[in-house]
């Protein structure tokens, strides 16, 4: 059909050991108009929330950061999607080596890369988004 698109497919998995230290959100999509008086109307435009995950990880070891600045460049930043396995969601929670799709999401990283090195440290912040 003419216009319609694609689902994500990914094919690679997010290094569980980066996946250590998240927080996890959700959301409802919506649509809100704000009005002079200050009332506003809202419209939901899903029946389900749409989960979204921030890693942030604090003095990081060079290889590390290196593998999460790799699996980014090859992902090409937000463009390519991939799975991710929530680990409190996997079964057994926090396994390591996740298997099957209990906990797995399909997603993509969400906004830009942010680094910051200091002297003895790096410190890295990425967003993950689920797709639909």
């Amino acid at each position: 059909m003419p216009g319609s698109v694609a689902n994500a497919a990914p094919s690679t998995i997010f290094p569980v050991s980066l996946s250590a230290g998240f927080v996890h959100s959700r959301e409802y999509p919506m649509v809100e108009n704000q009005y002079r008086n200050g009332e506003s109307q809202r419209q939901r435009l899903a029946d389900t929330n749409r989960k979204s995950w921030r890693v942030r990880k604090r003095h990081m070891k060079q290889t590390d950061w290196e593998t999460l600045q790799t699996f980014w460049v090859a992902r090409r930043g937000p463009f390519q999607p991939f799975y991710f396995y929530d680990p409190w969601e996997t079964s057994p929670k926090f396994t390591m080596t996740p298997s099957g799709t209990t906990g797995r999401y399909t997603v993509r990283f969400d906004g830009v890369w942010q680094k910051s090195v200091n002297r003895n440290s790096v410190e890295v912040e990425i967003s993950i988004i689920e797709l639909a």
